[in-house]
């Protein structure tokens, strides 16, 4: 039997969406005002899913306190009061759009997380805009 478990978490950070490649015109014209040169804000909601099978001996999928500290040491810790562009080495070459953020932060806690769980990540930018990101290619 598989079961997912999930916790929640919030942290705050600013981006600019951009190509360096582009012009400002080009950049405004694809990313609009989330290309302004002075950066802006979001509240981001996430929402980490782990499946697995469940313990027998512990009862446990996974003990939530483990991945409490796993989002805080890779995500929070990491990413909140950050501007994303400039303080998160991740994104030095690679546009902090909430897709690319998902990613990012699957990579982080994959790698830290015991392989015989499965990864969702669910990245909300807004209470209407979010992405789900599963490690698919």
């Amino acid at each position: 039997m598989r079961i997912t478990a999930y916790r929640k978490a919030h942290f705050n950070a600013a981006h600019r969406l951009y190509r360096p490649d582009w012009d400002d015109e080009r950049n405004k014209q694809v990313f609009g005002k989330c290309s302004n040169p002075n950066y802006h804000g979001h509240n981001y909601d996430l929402i980490v899913g782990v499946t697995g099978a469940i313990d027998p001996e512990t009862g446990y999928l996974i003990d939530l306190k483990i991945l409490k500290d796993i989002i805080k040491n890779e995500v929070e810790t990491a990413f909140d009061h950050k501007n994303l562009n400039l303080e998160v080495p991740e994104f030095a070459a690679l546009n902090p759009t909430v897709e690319n953020i998902a990613v990012v932060i699957y990579q982080k806690i994959k790698k830290v997380l015991d392989p015989k769980f499965d990864l969702e990540i669910k990245l909300y930018e807004t209470p209407r805009n979010f992405v789900v990101y599963k490690g698919e290619k």
